[in-house]
């Protein structure tokens, strides 16, 4: 770690939009991690830009509480102090052109500040074009003397069609190498678990594939409404939110053939190709691969919760889905046939990403006549978050004269005691650094991913015709399993081991 940190480049990090709410539960308290493990170079700075009329040490203080407010408790002082030494504080409106000029003098005129820049745009979607182009027009992103780097945060476009006018726009001044599209979701030790379990084990290859598996489901539920965020996600929805991004690249890791190393391009080509045979939703059959769904009022927990429509900020008609779901075909040698199931969720019962891997059911001729006769398919289940584990559930005989089986697990957790545990953002800061894009979307991965679902937005565009309510706190509507290829197929909510007859429902 000594080593890497000697050798890592020192950058300015420019983050755009440092007063909001990016910056105050990711960016921040991620840059305070990074500092305790002592993995930034020494002529690393952060100048954090915002519209507020603050002072270098109103913006130390503000950092500070923001820290200890995720922590939960008292940060190291030291790396407090640490961090604070390399934070700077710069006022700005992003609509103001002189303000690139004089970004462009503090930046270039100070040699406290290294030549290598990162620009974090943890600002408005609406704002990713116009600010790249006002940085290009300043000049402050010609590698001269060193690298500069822009991070765009999700969603990169609303729809293929201004997907494709965003990158026409920053590809005006930004060359594909420089341009890092953060899916955070990609940075959480899970997901690259997925990867870790798929290729270091030989042992499941040979099983991972149509011959084997039966189907596989890839859910993301959470627990919380829209809160405060009516206006953003009246843009947005569940669709777009989590299945465009999150949820189709778990997908790519989970379908995607070896990759021939783990090298950026390598990795990322080989995740295309799983996007472009995905096989296309005929606009006439979207009611028979699409659901969608909003939440009314209920309890989470104890507490009774408004529905959606109640939210503030959200209009009485508003046709935005929070619950979506959606049935996808890969049509190539290994996965022709298979179903994937993807499903997300706010104001469900539990706040869990899960990968349910379902098998075929085995031959059942050698146990004809016996009560192990009705077997239960096997399931290999990857929790990604809050629970960060690997299950294994298979058939077993119970003890006795008689051939009974039941189900049980092979458990592993991805944790041990004395493991350091970090947020994605740790990695993908550090990553944007190094220049290492493996875990960052190249263009032609947004642009397919947004191909997959363009059928469904367009036919969801029309109104509110089709869409169903759920009661808060419960795993969705039961309309859902209209999706389903087969009667026997069923939600896998969680990790926990399904009853013998699961009720039918969502």
């Amino acid at each position: 770690m000594e080593t890497m940190t000697a050798h890592r480049n020192p950058c300015t990090y420019v983050i755009f939009g440092a007063t909001g709410n990016l910056s105050r539960i990711k960016l921040m308290p991620a840059l305070y991690q990074l500092e305790a493990a002592d993995q930034l170079s020494p002529g690393t700075r952060i100048l954090a830009l915002g519209r507020r009329p603050w002072n270098r040490r109103q913006c130390i203080d503000q950092m500070r509480d923001w820290i200890t407010e995720k922590l939960k408790g008292t940060p190291d002082a030291r790396v407090l102090d640490a961090l604070s030494d390399r934070l700077d504080y710069f006022q700005g409106d992003l609509d103001d052109d002189g303000m690139y000029d004089r970004l462009r003098e503090r930046l270039r005129g100070d040699s406290h500040y290294a030549t290598n820049t990162v620009f974090y745009m943890a600002i408005s979607p609406n704002g990713f074009s116009q600010v790249v182009d006002r940085l290009g027009s300043a000049g402050l992103l010609r590698e001269t003397d060193g690298w500069c780097r822009v991070v765009i945060e999700k969603p990169f476009g609303y729809d293929l069609e201004s997907a494709r006018a965003l990158q026409r726009a920053i590809g005006a001044h930004l060359r594909e190498e420089q341009i890092y599209r953060i899916d955070h979701y990609l940075g959480k030790g899970t997901v690259q678990n997925v990867l870790v379990f798929r290729f270091a084990n030989t042992m499941m290859e040979p099983l991972w594939n149509r011959n084997y598996i039966d189907h596989i489901q890839i859910t993301h539920s959470e627990t919380l409404g829209v809160g405060g965020r009516a206006q953003f996600y009246e843009g947005t929805g569940a669709m777009r939110d989590m299945i465009q991004s999150h949820l189709l690249q778990l997908l790519t890791l989970v379908a995607m053939e070896p990759p021939v190393s783990m090298e950026a391009e390598a990795l990322r080509d080989e995740k295309v190709k799983v996007l472009k045979s995905i096989r296309p939703i005929p606009h006439d059959e979207v009611h028979a691969h699409a659901f969608r769904a909003q939440y009314g009022q209920g309890n989470i927990g104890n507490d009774p919760v408004v529905g959606y429509l109640q939210e503030e900020g959200v209009p009485a008609d508003s046709a935005t889905e929070t619950y979506a779901a959606l049935k996808l075909y890969v049509d190539n040698w290994r996965w022709r046939g298979v179903p994937f199931y993807l499903r997300t969720g706010k104001r469900m019962a539990a706040h869990h990403s899960l990968v349910s891997i379902c098998f075929r059911h085995p031959p059942q001729q050698f146990f004809r006549g016996t009560q192990a006769e009705r077997m239960r398919q096997n399931w290999i289940l990857l929790g990604i978050q809050p629970c960060e584990c690997l299950r294994v559930e298979i058939t077993v005989k119970e003890p006795g004269l008689e051939m009974r089986t039941r189900q049980t697990s092979l458990d592993a957790s991805l944790r041990t005691i004395g493991d350091s545990v970090t947020d994605a953002y740790e990695e993908l800061l550090l990553d944007v650094i190094d220049g290492d894009r493996s875990l960052f979307l190249r263009y032609d991965e947004v642009e397919q991913a947004w191909r997959v679902i363009e059928p469904v937005l367009r036919s969801w565009a029309g109104g509110r015709d089709d869409i169903s309510a759920y009661a808060a706190g419960s795993w969705g509507p039961a309309g859902s399993r209209r999706l389903f290829e087969k009667e026997e197929h069923r939600w896998r909510h969680s990790l926990d081991p399904e009853p013998e007859n699961p009720p039918r429902s969502g």
